[in-house]
């Protein structure tokens, strides 16, 4: 069955970084479009990146210069790198299976989720 499992969540200080991981099974990663989702409390999840089956990436407006997206076909993992972190970037991080990265922002089509890894940007 299809499974993600989201790891590397933290507190981390403003300015830091913090790499997040979603190791999938039950399918292969470079078959479908991987997206990283967030929802912070009293808000609703959104989409802040994803990366297509041929490996193009797309960044929220909010998050793009600071994360990357990347894939390792081997370890049937998708990684999100998160630099600069900010207080409001504070949240749950989920990663999602969905056919493709179009309205990537929306939870509309996602077919799978992760559990979430908590992420808290704080001093």
């Amino acid at each position: 069955q299809v499974q993600l499992v989201e790891s590397g969540g933290g507190l981390v200080q403003p300015g830091g970084s913090l790499r997040l991981s979603c190791a999938a099974s039950g399918f292969t990663v470079d078959h479908y479009a991987l997206a990283w989702f967030r929802q912070a409390p009293g808000k609703e999840r959104e989409g802040v990146s994803c990366i297509t089956s041929i490996g193009n990436t797309y960044y929220a407006d909010s998050v793009k210069g600071r994360f990357t997206i990347s894939r390792d076909n081997a370890k049937n993992t998708v990684y999100l790198q998160m630099n600069s972190l900010k207080p409001e970037d504070t949240a749950v991080y989920y990663c999602a299976q969905r056919l493709f990265c179009s309205d990537y922002k929306y939870t509309a089509g996602v077919r799978y989720w992760g559990q979430g890894t908590q992420v808290t940007v704080s001093s």
